[in-house]
C-alpha cells in the first residue's frame, strides 16, 4: 500500500558546466534544483508513495522557480515554507578519465533552509500527515538550527508511531576540521532515533569511531553493521560496495542487514554518465522495498538497479519507473525499446 513519505532538506541549485569543460573554461551553466531530500521523494513519488518535501524556499522569482521544478518531479508542497532570500548552489563540473568530477558549494548558510528560525515548522502536525520521514548528514553538518529542526522532527515522528529514516552522507566538507568528533554525538543521537539506516562501515569507523582488526571491507561490514544495529536498536541497515573500475565503468553491490541477517545484490558494473544522485536512489529503492513489505533480497536488488540506472541520467533526480527498475534486474539492458 502506498505510503506518505517525508524528507527533511534544503533544495539547492545545480549549477553545471556542460560537456566536460571546467568552470574556467566555460562561460555557460545549465541549472536545474536538486537535494537529497529532493532527489528521495521524488523517487518514491514516481513510486506510487506520496512523496512530501518539508522544506523552506526564499519569497521571491528564484524560490518559485524552485517551486515549480519540484511541481513537476510529482513532489508534495503543502510542508514547504517560503520566507528568506537565498537559495544554497553548487557547482558542477564533470570528470573524465583519470580527472574526478568536482562540486563546489556556495551560498549554504545563508540560503532559506538554513535560516530558518526556531518555530517555523509545526513538528507534531507534520508528523500527523506522514508515515515515514527521511533525514541525512548533509543536513546535519550544517547549523545547530538545522539540527534542532532534524531531531524535534524525528522524535515526533517517532512518538507517533512513524518510521525515521536517516542517510549517514558524511561530508568531511561540510563538517572541518575535527569534522568526525563534532559529528560522532549527533550521529549517535539520530541512529538512536532510526528505523531504517543508510550506511556502511566507514561510517561505523570513522563517524562513529568503531574499531575492526579486519583489513578486508566486506569482512568490517559484516563485524560491525550488526554491532552498529544492535547497540543503537536499528531495524534495518543498509548500503553500497562501490568500485572504479580501470575501463572508467563502475561497479556497485548493495547490502541489507534485518533480523540479524545480511542479503546482498548482484554486483553490478555499468559505464556511468552522471553519478551524482546514485546514493539517493538507492536509498529510495530501500525505503520503498521496506514500506511495501519485500522480502529483504528483492530490496536490496531492487535498490541497486535503481542506483544502477540513476546513474545513466543527466541530473541529480532519479527518474527510472518501478517497472524499468524490475526489468533491469530481470533483463539484459542496452538493446531500443521497440
Amino acid at each position: 500500500m502506498p505510503k506518505r513519505i517525508a524528507a527533511f532538506g534544503e533544495v539547492m541549485m545545480r549549477l553545471q558546466v556542460p560537456g566536460y569543460d571546467l568552470l574556467s573554461q566555460s562561460n555557460i551553466l545549465n541549472y536545474t534544483f536538486s537535494g537529497t531530500g529532493v532527489n528521495v521523494v521524488s523517487a518514491l513519488a514516481r513510486f506510487g508513495h506520496t512523496g512530501h518535501l518539508v522544506s523552506r524556499l526564499p519569497g521571491n522569482s528564484l524560490g518559485d522557480a524552485a517551486a515549480a521544478y519540484l511541481r513537476k518531479l510529482g513532489i508534495a508542497s503543502s510542508l514547504i515554507h517560503r520566507g528568506g532570500n537565498y537559495l544554497g548552489m553548487y557547482f558542477l563540473e564533470n570528470g573524465f578519465g583519470v580527472r574526478p568530477s568536482r562540486v563546489t558549494y556556495s551560498n549554504r548558510l545563508e540560503s532559506s533552509f538554513n535560516t530558518a528560525p526556531a518555530g517555523e515548522y509545526d513538528y507534531d502536525d507534520i508528523a500527523a500527515q506522514i508515515d515515514a520521514v527521511h533525514f541525512c548528514g548533509i543536513s546535519l553538518a550544517m547549523n545547530d538550527g538545522v539540527r534542532h529542526h532534524i531531531k524535534s522532527l524525528a522524535r515526533a515522528v517517532k512518538q507517533r508511531g512513524g518510521s525515521v529514516i536517516f542517510d549517514c552522507n558524511y561530508r568531511p566538507s561540510l563538517w572541518g576540521e575535527d569534522g568526525y568528533v563534532k559529528a560522532k554525538p549527533h550521529y549517535e543521537e539520530m541512529l538512536h532515533l532510526s528505523d531504517i539506516v543508510i550506511m556502511n562501515e566507514k561510517d561505523a569507523i570513522y563517524t562513529l569511531g568503531m574499531f575492526s582488526e579486519k583489513t578486508d571491507r566486506t569482512e568490517q561490514l559484516m563485524e560491525l553493521i550488526p554491532a552498529v544495529a544492535k547497540q543503537y536498536q536499528v531495524q534495518v541497515i543498509a548500503g553500497t560496495h562501490r568500485s572504479i573500475n580501470n575501463d572508467n565503468t563502475h561497479t556497485l553491490r548493495g547490502f541489507l542487514f534485518k533480523n540479524e541477517c545480511f542479503s546482498f545484490s548482484e554486483q553490478l558494473t555499468f559505464s556511468v554518465y552522471d553519478r551524482i544522485g546514485a546514493g539517493d536512489a538507492f536509498a529510495s529503492g530501500i525505503i520503498h522495498g521496506e514500506m511495501e513489505g519485500f522480502p529483504p533480497e528483492k530490496t536490496v536488488r531492487f535498490a541497486a538497479a535503481a542506483s544502477m540506472l540513476a546513474h545513466t541520467v543527466s541530473g541529480d533526480t532519479p527518474m527510472a519507473s518501478e517497472m524499468e527498475i524490475v526489468r533491469a534486474m530481470t533483463e539484459s539492458v542496452g538493446d531500443i525499446e521497440r
